[in-house]
């Protein structure tokens, strides 16, 4: 027993000591199934802003010439500058950079640094540089780091973190890996994205290159002569890492926003806040009225209802043979008279009888799957309309694939189509209706010869 306790103890210890290491913004705790964008942003457009140094400037001229025509986003033309992480103003930078991310709205923020990072630290027990990759050095970086990304995800913001790319001075490119490797566990403990741009840039051997093939296959100049910047051409290709990964998570979200028409009172709300507020001053205004007869506040001003008999929302009773019993009812309302006085009015709603064969037949519908092609269209306001059709005089039970359909064989494919008997373009022979076709064995009427 007092093992056992120990082991509990040190156990209870250990799960503390976890729960410390882990920081607030730890990505497990997020929603994985959810889009990393959100799906409703303010006016349907999210507000795109490039954070970085030199390196984020000549990557924002490739996102303005990949995404500048997209009109889901609004890229901000100018980036927020934050240069030298581990310069000695680094603190006022951020506090800078807190006031712009409050005063600024941003739903996505792509961030990249690095240029000028690569410096020795004045140590904190002594006045000698502490040398880049060292612990002092990597626990102040992780550090710095970690104070850059608190001030960028501002208001739950979506963040792209591009990493350093491979340099071409061997001492400077074992560096960015040190770096790198830094800010790729900090990007994945804040939940933001980390997208690698070290390999993007190496030849077939890993190495440092300044050609390399464009967007279009093409061997360009994609690096500068200093071995650390881009061309036009190589902040174009740096831009496409994003671009890949930015227009998923727009694919993503947007399939978030598909809510169905008869979705929740939640989804509605959620897709059409202005109708939900119109129908909440709706219900205040009705209160205290009877609801009708399927639970909701009369929608007509003046007119109430007080009795409903046999609910129109409930369905027919039905007896042991399959037959659908008629199921009538009625609404009483009391409306404004012409004197003044309430009237009453009554309104029968009729429910026929249904046989049983008329049920097992759209049963036997329902089961073949003739349930129509669905549509799917954007209207204004950031919804999505979805609807089914049924095409009129389908006598095939169930739904040809596309690929089947008569007009994508004969117009995509080329095929051609067996042609009805008799039609023009049957040119089958013997043709039927024919003399010699419908009597091969007897002789046809005809000149013969003499002999």
């Amino acid at each position: 027993m007092p093992r056992l306790r120990q082991f509990l103890s040190a156990a209870t210890v250990l799960l503390a000591l976890v729960a410390l290491a882990v920081p607030s913004g730890f990505a497990a705790d997020e929603d994985q199934g959810a889009s990393f964008l959100t799906p409703f942003p303010e006016g349907d457009v999210y507000q795109l802003t490039v954070v970085g140094d030199s390196f984020a400037s000549g990557l924002l001229t490739g996102l303005l010439e990949a995404l500048g025509s997209d009109a889901r986003l609004n890229i901000q033309k100018k980036p927020r500058p934050v240069e030298g992480v581990m310069s000695g103003d680094f603190e006022a930078k951020m506090r800078e950079l807190d006031e712009a991310a409050a005063r600024e709205p941003m739903n996505i923020g792509i961030v990249m640094v690095g240029e000028d990072d690569r410096v020795p630290l004045k140590g904190t027990t002594s006045k000698k540089l502490v040398a880049i990759g060292s612990a002092e050095w990597k626990a102040e970086y992780t550090r710095r780091i970690d104070r850059l990304m608190k001030a960028v995800k501002h208001k739950s913001v979506s963040v792209y973190w591009v990493s350093l790319p491979n340099l071409a001075r061997n001492d400077a490119n074992e560096q960015a890996q040190i770096m790198n490797e830094i800010i790729r566990e900090r990007a994945y403990l804040n939940g933001f994205k980390y997208i690698d741009a070290f390999t993007g840039f190496a030849d077939e051997t890993g190495a440092y290159s300044a050609y390399g093939p464009d967007l279009a296959g093409k061997i360009r100049v994609l690096r500068d002569g200093d071995g650390v910047h881009f061309t036009e051409a190589g902040n174009r290709k740096l831009a496409h890492f994003v671009e890949k990964e930015l227009r998923r998570d727009l694919t993503q979200a947007k399939g978030e926003r598909s809510v169905p028409l008869m979705g929740s009172d939640a989804d509605q709300a959620k897709i059409n806040p202005e109708k939900a507020a119109a129908a909440a001053t709706l219900a205040v205004a009705n209160a205290g009225a009877p609801a009708t007869a399927n639970g909701a506040a009369p929608a007509t001003p003046g007119v109430k209802i007080i009795r409903a008999e046999g609910p129109p929302g409930a369905p027919p009773s039905a007896d042991p043979s399959g037959d659908q019993k008629a199921d009538s009812g009625k609404v009483t309302f009391k409306v404004p008279g012409t004197g003044g006085r309430d009237e009453t009015a009554i309104v029968e709603i009729l429910r026929p009888a249904i046989p049983a064969s008329v049920v097992a037949l759209m049963a036997r519908r329902e089961a073949s799957g003739q349930g129509g092609d669905l549509l799917v269209d954007q209207i204004p306001g950031g919804l999505t309309l979805m609807n089914s059709i049924t095409p009129a005089g389908n006598k095939n039970r169930g739904k040809l694939a596309p690929s089947q359909a008569p007009y994508f064989r004969l117009l995509v494919k080329g095929e051609r189509l067996n042609p009805k008997p008799g039609r023009a373009d049957d040119t089958s022979w013997p043709v039927k209706g024919d003399a010699a076709s419908e009597s091969p064995d007897k002789t046809v009427a005809g000149p013969q010869p003499r002999g």
